[in-house]
């Protein structure tokens, strides 16, 4: 069967530097997997959904942010009741442009060889902040400034992210790595990352120290005590439950950890960093 393709020129009116849409994807399975001349960059605001890429099945969950290259083959299928879609498709110029200026971030999410394009994990913090940044773009021109500075800004936030994942990670540890963002994975500790990676628990222990120079451990740690620091200053959950969120049952476990990572106990850094709340009148 042949597969089909899309063409940026069919959604981008003259003048216009990127299309945006909102869709709640359908429940049926699609028929066949498409191509295209652009790039684009999804996310799943709420729900799941299955991502049919290059004749693999992925399985997305809400805040998860995948970006798609022209080389790429793909369907998505919504699953459950509403899974809600965030699209953006880029004017290749806009890429290229991009590239030229950033290209070590470029092939980072964009231009990579890899079989399966760049998906990241938002948590809920995160992805409100990129729904926030969403709808600037939506309600305003399509115009080159306002499609490049969201740009800009998503690949700094994403970069810094990913920033302790080596370029010389294998494919497999850096999806691993990846899927560790997700509070479902960090919340099991070593054994979450090891899942994800899909490879023998001592062969990912020294693959980890080889690459990152750490245990699953102590990577996986520093993702929760991140998580903890971010609850901390963003909601008023109590430090058991931000400590059961992030898979610790054991308090003075947590105490430690966190102090470790950041310096000083969760309680010193709440007071010193949490917003203050203004209440209605």
């Amino acid at each position: 069967m042949e597969i089909p393709q899309f063409h940026h020129t069919t959604y981008l009116a003259q003048n216009e530097w990127f299309h945006f849409a909102r869709t709640i994807l359908p429940n049926q399975r699609p028929r066949t997997q498409h191509g295209q001349d652009y790039h684009e960059v999804f996310w799943i605001q709420h729900g799941q959904a299955r991502h049919l890429i290059n004749d693999q099945v992925v399985t997305l969950e809400e805040g998860d942010v995948v970006f798609v290259r022209p080389c790429d083959r793909h369907a998505l299928q919504g699953l459950g009741a509403e899974t809600w879609l965030v699209n953006i498709l880029f004017h290749p110029d806009i890429i290229d442009s991009f590239a030229d200026r950033h290209p070590e971030v470029a092939c980072r999410f964009l231009t990579h060889r890899e079989p399966l394009p760049t998906q990241l994990h938002r948590d809920m913090r995160q992805l409100a902040d990129l729904s926030r940044a969403a709808l600037r773009l939506e309600t305003g021109p399509r115009s080159a400034l306002r499609i490049e500075a969201l740009l800009l800004w998503l690949m700094a936030e994403l970069n810094e992210a990913t920033a302790d994942i080596p370029a010389s990670a294998p494919e497999w540890l850096a999806r691993a790595c990846t899927a560790a963002e997700k509070r479902e994975v960090f919340a099991q500790g070593a054994a979450g990352l090891v899942a994800a990676a899909g490879r023998q628990h001592a062969h990912v222990s020294r693959v980890c120290r080889a690459v990152l120079g750490q245990t699953p451990t102590e990577y996986v740690n520093a993702i929760r005590m991140d998580y903890a620091a971010r609850q901390l200053s963003g909601s008023t959950d109590s430090l058991t439950e931000i400590a059961l969120d992030c898979g610790i049952e054991n308090l003075s476990h947590f105490h430690r950890l966190f102090k470790a990572r950041h310096g000083m106990p969760p309680k010193a850094w709440r007071r010193r960093y949490q917003r203050s709340v203004i209440q209605p009148i």
